[in-house]
Parts: structure tokens; sequence; C-alpha cells
């Protein structure tokens, strides 16, 4: 599940909350990073679970109605949603009922979540045109279960305030997670009964190795990558750049001199995109144009045996970019430096601790 996208993501936040820690442990900083990558995963899980929840919910209610119902003599309720064949087949999966057993968090705890939940889907168009479908089939019982995911749990203001209480990580992860559980809820197949597989804790088996050797090399030679910033941009002046944006551009340099195999350009897209998302309105073509340039000039020196395309036109570009490159005095915290701020706390000696289970 934790791919490559997830993994520069929490590197970006780590390493701004390294240079914010006044204990700079570099050891402890790969704890660090290694446990918020696997509270990712456990946050995959715990939605997994939630749906399995707000199942013995409805369960609970039809039970709660059909009592009612023989009291009354009235028609009893539909157990179709109760009974859903997709999350039936979730609540019997034995890897993730293996999971939850290690954990502390329960959502059975959080009820009142869950029922409001229940009461929106309750509510909803979806849930009421589910309900009279005269198609039963198990493709209708989970293709339901996948709409009100993304309808009702993807952005769900209750739901993120409970999950932020739980881990300061979830909140940041949830976006990137929510894309795994609808892949995961797609994947299930009847066939497979209660040994559906979920998805593994690592998309690739040296994903792992890639987040610690990143994220080490992007610690142990930051002053060696800030020089090839200096060489490449003509010793620009470091104070009029968004701190986020040397960080972002530290992290993808030591990604092009570590991993011979990842394409140059490959990197500096992805990196553009964090900074588009992470940091200033302009941070995303300045970085560009930055990258481009460094990566060039690292090629030209010989210390990347790497191959590129060649150059367009850009100096008026580049050289405009600099000029009204907005300076970081007086800049409002973007989400990831809320975000990284608030890991940085959590990395102080004083700081209180997740139990890490």
């Amino acid at each position: 599940m934790i791919n490559r996208e997830l993994i520069r993501i929490k590197i970006v936040q780590l390493t701004y909350a390294y240079y914010q820690n006044g204990n700079r442990n570099m050891d402890n900083a790969e704890k660090e990073l290694l446990f918020s990558l696997a509270k990712a995963y456990d946050l995959y899980n715990y939605l997994l679970a939630l749906i399995v929840s707000i199942t013995q919910e409805e369960r609970h209610r039809v039970e709660i109605n059909a009592n009612r119902a023989t009291r009354e003599g009235t028609e009893a309720p539909s157990q179709r949603f109760a009974y859903n064949k997709f999350a039936v087949q979730l609540e019997e999966n034995k890897q993730l009922n293996s999971f939850m057993e290690t954990q502390k968090h329960r959502w059975e705890d959080d009820m009142e979540i869950v029922r409001k939940l229940c009461d929106q889907i309750e509510q909803s168009t979806i849930y009421q045109e589910y309900m009279v479908d005269e198609e039963d089939s198990y493709d209708v019982d989970r293709e339901v279960w996948r709409k009100i995911y993304r309808t009702l749990i993807q952005e769900n203001a209750d739901l993120d305030a409970v999950l932020e209480e739980k881990s300061l990580y979830w909140n940041d992860d949830k976006e990137i997670v929510d894309t795994f559980v609808l892949k995961t809820i797609k994947r299930f197949d009847p066939e497979n009964k209660a040994d559906q597989e979920l998805l593994k804790e690592y998309r690739e088996e040296d994903d792992r190795e890639f987040a610690i050797k990143l994220f080490r090399s992007t610690i142990l030679n930051a002053d060696e990558y800030q020089r090839y910033m200096s060489e490449s941009s003509r010793n620009w002046d470091f104070s009029r750049l968004a701190y986020m944006d040397v960080v972002i551009m530290q992290i993808a340099i030591a990604e092009m001199l570590t991993f011979p195999n990842i394409p140059v350009t490959v990197t500096i897209n992805e990196y553009v995109d964090l900074a588009k998302l992470y940091s200033t309105p302009r941070s995303g073509g300045y970085i560009n144009g930055m990258l481009d340039a460094i990566a060039r000039h690292l090629i030209q020196t010989g210390k990347m045996m790497k191959v590129m395309p060649e150059p367009r036109p850009r100096r008026a570009y580049v050289d405009n970019l600099r000029n009204n490159a907005p300076r970081r005095e007086g800049r409002r915290p973007t989400i990831a430096q809320t975000s990284a701020q608030r890991i940085a706390s959590r990395t102080q000696p004083d700081a209180p601790q997740e139990n890490i289970e």
C-alpha cells in the first residue's frame, strides 16, 4: 500500500520537522519516518474496519426494528444493507481481523460517529436507490459501498475530527489512504471469501529501503546539496526562498543522486507536484526551473550519470521567476508546514509520545 508518492510526502514533512527540532538525532528521525509510514497502513485497515462497524450497527438497527414490527404486526424491515454481500465478506476477512486484534483503537469506542454515518447513509439517495433496486448481486453490493465511501466517508469533517484525535498523522494521510481503500473495495472477489488479500504494507519490497535511503541521503548530505543549488542558480540568495522550497529541492537532489534507475524527469515532476501542493503559489514553476538547471549542472560536472532531453529556451522565464519569487517573511504556513510543525513538536524530547505497538 505504501508507495513512493506517500514516501516522498512523508520525507518532505519529516525533513522539515528534523530542522525544526533542536535535538537533531538521525536515528530517532529515521524511526519517526518509519513509524509515520506504519501509521498510514494502520489508517488503511482502520477505515476498512469502519465499513464493518457501520454494517454491524445497521444489523443492530434491523434487529430492533424487526422486533418492533413483530410486536406491532407490521412489515419487517429489509435486511439487504445490513447483510450486504461485500460488507459481510469484509467482516469475515482473516487479514483484517488479524490486524485489528493487535490494535488499541477500535470503532466500538467511537460509536457516536458510526451512528452518525449510518444516519447519513440511510438518508442518502445512494442508499434509497440501492434498497429498491431489483437486481440482487455481489457486484451491486460492492458498488453501493464504493459510492457510499466516495460520497460520505472520503470527505467527512466529523470523521476527520475523530481521526485527528486518534493520531496526528491520520488527517495528513487520509486523502491518499482513501484511494487505497477504494482500490481495495474494487478488488474484492466473492470467490476469495475470507481469504481475500488486502493491500500489503509496502507496495514493493524495496520501498521501505527506498524511504530510509532517501531520508538519510537528504539529511546527511544537506550542505553538499545546498551548494549545488547555489552553484546552479548563480549564488541565489536563499533568504529569498520559501523554506519549504529548499527542503523539497534538497530531497529531489538526494533522489537524483542516490537512485540511478529513477529518470531525472520523473524526479522533477514528482517534486514539482509536491511544491504546488505544499509551498507557495509560485513554487511549482520556480522549482521546475531550478531542478532542471541543477540536474544539468550535475550531469555536466560528472556528478550524475543520467541523461536528460535537450532544454527548451527558458532564460527569460527563469530570470523572471528569480526577480518575482516571494520572500518567506510574513508568508502564511501551508498545510504541509502545519503538519510538519505538529510532527516536529511530537519529536521534541518533552512532547507526549503516541504508544507504539
